[in-house]
């Protein structure tokens, strides 16, 4: 199968592109930089889709399934954040995303039971001070997936994971000593951050076929944070 991963650069990205390699599946990745992993079965294209056009003659004719990867982690007061930071989370978070299903979407209606599998943040459901930036733009994300989930139905399955803080090089400021480690981890009711590898095991899954009856789901990877309280 084809699967497109926008911002497939990333930790969750290349975990989740090795995983579709050794099931031998093609994976055709764009990046704003160099993509660490070489393989034959990856095709792939270099820029920055927050600032650039999707290249029209990237994609396959046809495409099992799409990732939109890129984000943001801007943690601010809110009297501190200028319009442009807003700007720029939007830009980065939901008009990216926007730019890359447009152009996919003709190739992903040709497969039978295509998926696509967007991000959020925990932040977004669950209010967190210093987030107002970021859980807008994803707030966003989380209405175009319900949406889109509506209006691609019954041919395209969209869904949207939304994750607690996880160890991706966006979070290593929050994770860069043992003492940071374990405030984190003793704020999530599991007492863990997450790891890369539980987002892109939930992607791999919402992309296949054992996902057929999921769409239009907002799924919280977060540890329990954001559902559960037990203190």
């Amino acid at each position: 199968m084809k699967y497109l991963l926008v911002g497939g650069n990333s930790v969750i990205g290349t975990s989740l592109i090795k995983s579709l390699l050794e099931k031998g599946h093609t994976c055709y990745v764009i990046s704003r930089s160099e993509l660490e992993i070489k393989d034959e079965n990856i095709l792939f294209r270099q820029l920055n889709i927050a600032e650039e056009d999707f290249p029209a003659d990237f994609l396959p004719e046809e495409l099992d399934g799409m990732v939109y990867l890129p984000g943001t982690i801007n943690l601010k007061p809110f009297r501190t954040l200028k319009p442009e930071a807003f700007q720029e989370a939007i830009d980065i978070n939901f008009l990216g995303a926007v730019k890359s299903i447009q152009a996919a979407e003709a190739s992903l209606k040709k497969s039978e039971g295509a998926g696509i599998v967007l991000f959020s943040t925990v932040a977004v459901q669950t209010g967190m001070p210093f987030h107002a930036a970021v859980a807008s733009a994803k707030g966003a994300v989380e209405g175009l997936t319900r949406s889109l989930a509506a209006e691609f139905a019954p041919g395209i399955r969209v869904n949207c994971i939304a994750p607690s803080l996880t160890k991706t090089k966006m979070a290593e400021r929050f994770l860069s000593n043992e003492a940071k480690i374990e405030a984190s981890q003793n704020r999530h009711p599991l007492k863990e951050v997450g790891d890369p590898e539980d987002l892109a095991k939930m992607a791999e899954y919402l992309l296949s076929k054992d996902a057929k009856w999921i769409s239009g789901q907002i799924i919280g990877i977060d540890g329990g944070i954001g559902s559960l309280r037990t203190n």
